[in-house]
């Protein structure tokens, strides 16, 4: 049996220490390295050797010093045959599909089954593609709406980063130096982003944000 070695990014030690007891079950999945930051995750990939020395990366999208998805377009820039499985505890039908288009090998939401966890790192490791159920149903919608996109489906990747931040209570000051960005340049984004969804302020930015969370995938 080949072992498949994995590198877990993950801000929350509790949190990887809990992937790490997962996979424990699969004997053939050793994990090879550990990082709490986007630039950690980089160092770390590059001093394994890319898809030479991991079968897989588990890469949290909430990394601090540099988001999940742009460390995913690093990655796949610098090493494409090195499959990536984004784990978050952010909603399958807003965040699938953006992470899928940006060469994530799939999407795992946190609260899914450890039987689950462990088959994706296995299909992925394997070169296949993972989607749970309800990504598979927001894969489809956005490709048949994809000439009608509104809301957060409108949003280019920087303004996705800037909305999520946002909705999480950060200042513009806060994004831009967590994003590399002028303050005008964030408050720039801001405007597109309330322009898009409808909304008015930071206030009904939160609530369209945890509305849109909740709605059921299809409605």
């Amino acid at each position: 049996m080949n072992t498949v070695k994995i590198l877990i990014g993950d801000d929350h030690r509790i949190v990887r220490e809990g992937l790490k007891q997962v996979l424990a079950d699969a004997p053939e999945i050793e994990v090879a390295a550990e990082a709490e930051t986007g630039p950690e995750v980089l160092q770390r990939v590059e001093a394994l050797g890319g898809h030479e020395g991991l079968g897989a990366v588990l890469l949290d999208i909430a990394l601090p010093e540099r988001d999940g998805m742009d460390v995913l377009q690093a990655l796949k820039k610098s090493w494409p045959l090195l499959p990536v499985l984004m784990l978050s505890t952010y909603p399958e039908k807003q965040y699938a599909v953006r992470c899928i288009k940006l060469g994530a090998a799939g999407y795992l939401n946190k609260s899914a089954h450890p039987d689950d966890m462990i088959a994706a790192v296995r299909k992925v490791a394997a070169g296949g593609m993972y989607v749970s159920a309800v990504a598979a149903e927001a894969l489809a919608s956005a490709v048949g709406s994809s000439g009608s996109r509104s809301g957060t489906e409108a949003l280019s990747h920087r303004e996705h980063q800037v909305f999520r931040l946002l909705t999480a209570g950060k200042s513009v000051g806060e994004i831009g130096s967590q994003l590399g960005l002028a303050s005008n340049t964030v408050s720039t984004y801001r405007l597109r982003i309330l322009e898009k969804t409808g909304t008015k302020n930071d206030v009904e930015l939160a609530l369209y944000a945890e509305r849109h969370a909740r709605t059921p995938s299809g409605a």
